[in-house]
């Protein structure tokens, strides 16, 4: 079962709840939170760059007592810089051109493409006992991230719940009141471009609508600009998706396209 987030802002839990969350703060993307002692965890901070799209701009995850401080071309295990392929006590570390990949024994692999997306996998084992961005992977959508016993969230309250506090750090939470638009009117274009042909093995695999739903808000938040983070990172994750799912989406990149 995978967690991800990629592009504007998207996440999707393990049990398939999707949903937006602009946080600029550090948050708990995923932990195993039952018991004092924490097998794993993985915090991400997202800022924006010089192009003004959100990126990821550090992870900071711990696999029982080790450190690993993750940033674009650069790998930090317990202080000390490392080159990749590393290995340590049950973690393996690759790096290639575009991802970061870690193989972490107790049952996980993450995988960044040292920009906007990362994936998180994990045994089933650890049904339950998650917290997190990623929820609480109890198989059940809604249910404990958006509802929990009578109060129900919206995916803002839900996100900045999930800040971790730090003394130091000065950031702002997203206004719990802002409405998404509704984006209706790039839906055609994005059911387009997610039925083309290259993605026929993809179909049956994975929830469509969803992925339409994330490329409408994309189409929305950048006003008609037509760079290629607008497009393609919802794009891209849906490949990565199908991929994961043991589909194989053909050659939908471009000369023109992403």
């Amino acid at each position: 079962y995978v967690c991800s987030t990629w592009g504007n802002n998207h996440f999707k839990t393990f049990d398939g709840d999707v949903y937006q969350f602009p946080g600029i703060c550090d948050y708990n993307f995923v932990s195993d939170c039952q018991g004092t002692y924490k097998e794993f965890s993985v915090h991400i901070q997202r800022a924006l760059n010089s192009d003004g799209h959100p990126e990821i701009q550090y992870i900071l995850m711990k696999i029982k007592d080790i450190e690993v401080y993750l940033k674009p071309n650069l790998v930090v295990v317990d202080g000390r810089i490392v080159k990749t392929p590393y290995y340590t006590s049950g973690v393996l570390i690759e790096s290639g051109e575009i991802y970061t990949k870690i193989y972490a024994k107790l049952g996980m692999v993450l995988m960044w493409n040292q920009q906007d997306a990362l994936m998180v996998e994990l045994d089933n084992k650890f049904n339950n006992r998650t917290c997190g961005l990623c929820g609480d992977y109890n198989g059940i959508p809604i249910y404990n991230e958006f509802i929990n016993g009578d109060a129900s969230y919206n995916s803002i309250t839900y996100g900045n719940l999930q800040k971790i506090s730090k003394p130091t750090a000065e950031c702002e939470d997203p206004d719990e009141a802002q409405a998404l638009p509704s984006c209706n009117e790039h839906r055609d274009e994005c059911q387009r471009l997610l039925t083309s042909s290259a993605f026929a093995d993809c179909r049956l695999r994975l929830d469509l609508e969803m992925y339409i739903q994330a490329c409408m808000q994309d189409k929305c938040a950048c006003n008609g600009e037509e760079d290629s983070f607008c497009l393609c990172s919802t794009i891209s994750e849906y490949s990565r998706q199908c991929s994961h799912a043991g589909g194989r989406p053909g050659e939908w990149r471009t000369q023109d396209f992403c």
